[in-house]
């Protein structure tokens, strides 16, 4: 396994060499963009992404099971992160491959110190998780996460640092904990979340004032026509 993809005269080394060039004639200031955004800004802006689509998930009008799961699916795109890079702990064991600057000559490598196997790449793992573990719960903002984690792959091979297969195994990995995994984290997730709902200082967390107060008078309305209903009855 530790040989995987060590001859120059494959697609996979082929491709790395191709996008990974593109760095040698960048200017020097573009490298060191695309170096903190492939390191840590693309996470960072994920992170933030999912909190976003939190904050407009929970002033949605639609009930207390509504939230609940609504925002039991947001709680579950990080913790899909999470356990995709667990699962990930014992491939990169078994696999062993190096990281391709060890065993190719030339690369421009924008990144120093990684010493750790290459297979698979945690870093498009843990986009695509949340990507797709947003998609489960919004679609228009789980396109833009999926869309981010298909630049943080683009990005660690342009720095040298991974295989394109290293970032398209992280990808099919983040996606299969997120969608396998989902109908279970969702039984799990959202008896707790309707449980913060029902309390009084943490009830925000899953659904606003402003939602609530939308849901009350949606019921008072509906509410409205059977009390009348009933008191044309008795007058009867």
């Amino acid at each position: 396994m530790a040989g995987l993809a060590e001859s120059g005269s494959n697609p996979d080394v082929d491709l790395l060499y191709d996008i990974n060039g593109l760095a040698e004639d960048a200017p020097h200031w573009l490298n060191r963009i695309v170096e903190f955004v492939g390191e840590y800004g693309l996470l960072l802006a994920m992170v933030l992404l999912i909190v976003w689509c939190w904050w407009g998930v929970r002033r949605r009008p639609g009930g207390a099971e509504e939230a609940a799961s609504s925002v039991a699916a947001l709680v579950w795109a990080p913790l899909a992160a999470a356990v995709a890079v667990l699962v990930n702990v014992p491939i990169r064991g078994f696999v062993e491959r190096p990281r391709p600057f060890r065993d190719h000559q030339g690369l421009e490598v924008l990144v120093s110190g990684k010493t750790d196997y290459s297979f698979v790449s945690d870093h498009a793992t843990l986009t695509m998780a949340m990507a797709v573990g947003l998609f489960v719960a919004h679609r228009r903002f789980g396109l833009v996460g999926i869309g981010m984690a298909l630049l943080e792959g683009f990005c660690r091979v342009y720095m040298g640092v991974h295989y394109p297969t290293d970032v398209i195994g992280g990808f099919a990995l983040g996606t299969a904990v997120a969608l396998l995994l989902s109908p279970v984290a969702s039984m799990l997730l959202t008896p707790v979340l309707r449980a913060v709902d029902r309390s009084p200082r943490m009830g925000r967390l899953v659904r606003s004032r402003s939602a609530r107060a939308d849901d009350l008078e949606g019921f008072a309305r509906g509410a409205r026509p059977e009390v009348a209903a009933e008191e044309r009855d008795l007058a009867a």
